[in-house]
């Protein structure tokens, strides 16, 4: 059941950061260490749009169908307009940034950064820099969830009132102080993936009377070790409720049932590590970036490639 790879994958020069779904098409956003923040339209498999940069990006997103976010490793944010490819610097961080996400709800954009700073752009303003928070520590991920801003910060969640950014309204901090690699959020609550293999699954619904859960993605390896291999990504699904896959360090990935606590479906391995993945608003389509990382030493350097999915549920 592995994807159909896109036709111009040999023209991505370097490891592929982000992969995003459009809000209402199958335009896919892809960000690249190359320097380039590229549209391609699925549906017609065509590459609609190579928007270069000055600084290779390590994330992005949608604003709308029309306009998207960068993150840069010089620090800046920036604005594509998605049909004539103009880019303009919304702002910058004093250290690389590394993640990016809009929320349509309150027209805040959020960026991270190895600075430690998280900030809040609003993009209906003049002067769009409104709120900076500063974690401590680098931030790992970041996550948008209606009126919430989810923060991974080292083996801690913080999650922020977009309303009110003064403090978290919730704090989670992992027992084992083993660090989280990414946050993805759901309706009900969020889950974590950690650099040990680990999937974590919190609910922030105190009616919910099913608590959270923790496993392992691979229990066991060939030689029957532990495997301990980072998670990449955690994407849900948005028309299947309750189910959402794992991408990790090493090229799997697996579609897990969160009301059963089961695994669905282990696809082939990848042949890169699998760097982002993303379903778009349907969700009968998957979106497979296969890249190495720069996270180890042992990766293979082979061409990136993306592959797209037709997801099937029984």
């Amino acid at each position: 059941m592995e994807g159909v790879g896109l036709p111009f994958e040999n023209l991505i020069g370097d490891a592929v950061s982000s992969i995003r779904f459009a809000p209402l098409s199958n335009n896919l956003l892809i960000s690249s260490w190359d320097s380039n923040l590229r549209l391609y339209d699925v549906d017609g498999s065509l590459l609609r749009l190579e928007a270069p940069s000055q600084a290779g990006l390590l994330d992005c997103c949608f604003q709308n169908e029309s306009l998207a976010f960068s993150a840069g490793s010089d620090g800046c944010i920036r604005r594509c307009d998605l049909h004539s490819g103009t880019t303009e610097t919304i702002g910058n961080h004093h250290d690389i940034a590394t993640c990016v996400g809009y929320s349509d709800e309150t027209g805040l954009l959020f960026s991270a950064s190895l600075d430690k700073n998280i900030m809040s752009w609003d993009m209906r303003s003049a002067k769009p820099l409104v709120y900076l928070i500063n974690m401590g520590a680098e931030v790992e991920s970041i996550s948008l969830s209606r009126s919430d801003l989810m923060v991974a910060v080292g083996a801690s969640v913080k999650i922020y009132d977009l309303r009110n950014l003064e403090r978290p309204v919730h704090l989670k901090e992992s027992c084992t102080k083993i660090r989280i690699k990414r946050i993805s959020s759901f309706p009900r609550g969020y889950a974590v993936g950690y650099v040990d293999g680990r999937v974590a699954l919190e609910f922030l619904d105190p009616s919910n009377l099913n608590e959270g859960y923790t496993f392992r993605c691979h229990p066991k390896s060939m030689d029957g070790r532990a495997h301990l291999v980072p998670i990449n990504d955690i994407v849900f699904n948005p028309l299947v409720s309750g189910t959402f896959v794992t991408g990790d360090n090493d090229g799997y990935i697996i579609t897990w049932d969160n009301e059963s606590k089961r695994r669905l479906y282990e696809f082939p391995r990848y042949p890169n590590s699998v760097a982002s993945l993303s379903f778009n608003h349907g969700g009968d389509l998957l979106a497979i970036a296969s890249s190495y990382t720069y996270q180890e030493a042992s990766e293979m350097e082979a061409t990136p490639q993306i592959f797209i999915q037709k997801m099937e549920y029984c």
